[in-house]
């Protein structure tokens, strides 16, 4: 029998006030619950920190974790070249993103756990959604790839970053991370607990897809935490409070056209999450 409340590497310092704390347990858990399932082993007991649903939802992605490592897809290409190569972007319309897009392998898994804390959160988020959409926007944000027409369109149409420590990049002043603008808020905390549990479950998923980007992902907020406090820097200690994502960036794209594109600044070896929620045309 297996319990799931190990304690993370020592590099590795995870408040016990944060978020963090129960997604790392979720990690752990799902981990062991996909090795025990994988290799005939016993029963895997949940920590007590962990609540009904979020034990229920790591035992599907468990399940939807084990039948993908039975059903291997491999491809002869080096990934690395092929980014570098590739296209920065090609003219068309990838798909239409209806409702919400959570980015952050695509996960073969309903995302019913995760949706009524999405929409809460959009509904939090409508402001900064609007303000995002502009008539002379670039292709993230130019309102003519909105859905903006008089239909039901279910969340506010945007796109914003949600992020505990934001790069400014372009600000040559700024040394320090920051913040992003849609958590200075008032609506913070409420912002973040609403989406703790699909945090949760896809930081979960790389728990077991692609450990060495998950250890490297608590390992950084890990070092924020402690810049943060040493530093004093403005509301970054609040927000990681709350932040239950091992990523440290969150993009919301609602009811969006997406052109097709490749974003060659991130590391072609580390995965990106995808969560839809809501229907796609």
């Amino acid at each position: 029998m297996n319990g799931s409340s190990p304690s993370p590497p020592d590099s590795i310092n995870i408040w016990r006030t944060w978020a963090l704390t129960v997604t790392y347990e979720a990690g752990e858990y799902t981990e062991q619950k996909f090795k025990a399932e994988k290799t005939g082993g016993g029963p895997v007991i949940p920590s007590p920190n962990l609540d009904t649903d979020l034990v229920m939802a790591c035992d599907r992605l468990a399940d939807v974790l084990i039948k993908a490592s039975k059903n291997p897809i491999q491809m002869q290409m080096d990934i690395a070249r092929y980014s570098k190569l590739s296209p920065r972007r090609t003219p068309g319309i990838m798909k239409i993103e209806r409702r919400g897009c959570l980015r952050g392998v695509l996960l073969a898994m309903k995302a019913k756990d995760a949706l009524t804390d999405t929409t809460q959160a959009t509904d939090l988020l409508a402001p900064s959604l609007e303000k995002s959409v502009r008539a002379d926007g670039n292709w993230r944000t130019n309102q003519r790839l909105f859905n903006r027409g008089s239909e039901d369109v279910g969340a506010t149409p945007g796109c914003i970053n949600l992020s505990p420590a934001w790069f400014q990049q372009g600000h040559e002043n700024v040394s320090d991370p920051e913040v992003s603008a849609s958590l200075k808020g008032p609506s913070c905390e409420n912002i973040l607990k609403a989406i703790a549990r699909p945090a949760a479950i896809a930081s979960a998923a790389l728990r077991v897809m692609h450990p060495e980007q998950y250890w490297a992902g608590l390992r950084t907020l890990s070092n924020l935490g402690n810049i943060a406090v040493s530093k004093d820097l403005p509301q970054m200690p609040e927000a990681l409070q709350y932040w239950a994502s091992v990523f440290n960036t969150l993009s919301i794209i609602s009811n969006r056209e997406t052109p097709h594109h490749r974003d060659h600044m991130s590391i072609a070896e580390c995965f990106d999450i995808l969560t839809t929620v809501g229907e796609l045309f």
